[in-house]
């Protein structure tokens, strides 16, 4: 059911070198953000925001989908026309997340697993009838020198793989994303081993589950060092760390890898992509390209604060933001276009 659907709506939000918008940030996370540049923290706020973040100017010319939350997919502009036909008329595809978060996991302290599997079937039915065409499942994995554990790893990608079945199910394709954080003192070394480990686990339960991995897209972690690791490694050795953990483990049917920015800035993301494309671009089996989240929204978010005077401004950053991560995605992302 759906397959070639499927597959055609992965092609598409991997298409033409663009990359995905996540703006799928959580009612919680969203209202953090607000409060740490002096947002009032109300649904108008939330949804005043989301519209600038929509109505930007020329953003489906780099964005080709965007992940919206359950607050967002429903709401519209000031003018009353849906978020869900503004982004459709800018030629991006709306897409929705549908985890319920991630909470402690029974008997492993300091670990999550993600919840929201529970009546998924009927959500995911309702957000079809909606208009959305992808959905998102985030697992989060904690990193040190003794996690994680084997029950953590096993844990979330069963859960990552019901998931991805039940969106196929439903018409949607499945974004994967198993996050090994970075907000660690973990060396660069310890996150490939880790981020291996975890994607291994992933695609095993995948291939369980029957998920088409022509209909599914890969939104993994870069490897990196900690922010706390006292060294921290060249967007050069990023890469090569990135690249070959993937090239070992993401089997070539899967048709893209769009990475998360997971707290890196919005610069340091950029030349991380960009030194990807660079090195290995002519080696790689699937396309690569971002999921990024704060790393688009951050600068525009922190040139609005809530102001519509500054609407106009904060748009320009975002569509910067998205302009520089197409960029990167063609090997042509430098320093100077921050300073443009």
């Amino acid at each position: 059911m759906h397959t070639e659907t499927l597959i055609a709506t992965a092609k598409a939000l991997l298409a033409d070198g663009k990359g995905l918008l996540a703006m799928d940030e959580s009612t919680t996370t969203c209202n953090k953000r607000f409060a740490s540049v002096g947002i009032s923290q109300t649904v108008e706020a939330r949804r005043a925001y989301r519209e600038l973040i929509v109505t930007t100017p020329n953003l489906g010319e780099c964005i080709s989908g965007a992940i919206l939350y359950d607050e967002t997919i429903r709401q519209a502009t000031t003018a009353g026309q849906a978020f869900v036909k503004v982004l459709q008329d800018a030629n991006i595809i709306p897409g929705i997340k549908v985890d319920a978060g991630a909470k402690d996991l029974a008997g492993h302290p300091g670990e999550k697993l993600t919840e929201g599997l529970d009546g998924l079937r009927g959500r995911l039915q309702e957000y079809a009838q909606l208009g959305a065409r992808f959905a998102k499942w985030r697992g989060v994995i904690a990193i040190s020198d003794t996690l994680p554990s084997p029950a953590c790893i096993d844990a979330n990608a069963h859960a990552l793989a019901l998931y991805a079945a039940l969106c196929q199910e439903a018409g949607l394709v499945p974004i994967v994303e198993p996050e090994v954080l970075m907000d660690g003192a973990n060396t660069l070394e310890r996150c490939r081993q880790v981020t291996a480990e975890v994607l291994h686990a992933v695609f095993d339960q995948l291939h369980v589950q029957g998920v088409t991995l022509e209909a599914m897209i890969l939104k993994p972690n870069m490897v990196l060092p900690g922010l706390h690791c006292a060294t921290q490694e060249t967007p050069d050795e990023v890469a090569d760390a990135t690249v070959r953990t993937l090239r070992r483990v993401v089997p070539a049917a899967v048709p893209g890898v769009a990475f998360l920015s997971g707290g890196q800035s919005a610069q340091l993301a950029s030349a991380r992509l960009n030194a990807m494309h660079v090195r290995f671009k002519s080696q790689l089996p699937w396309a690569l390209t971002f999921s990024f989240s704060r790393a688009i929204q951050q600068p525009a978010l922190e040139i609005w604060r809530g102001n519509d005077a500054q609407r106009v401004p904060a748009q320009q950053a975002l569509l910067h933001r998205a302009r520089c991560n197409v960029a990167a995605l063609r090997g042509e992302y430098d320093e100077g276009m921050e300073r443009s």
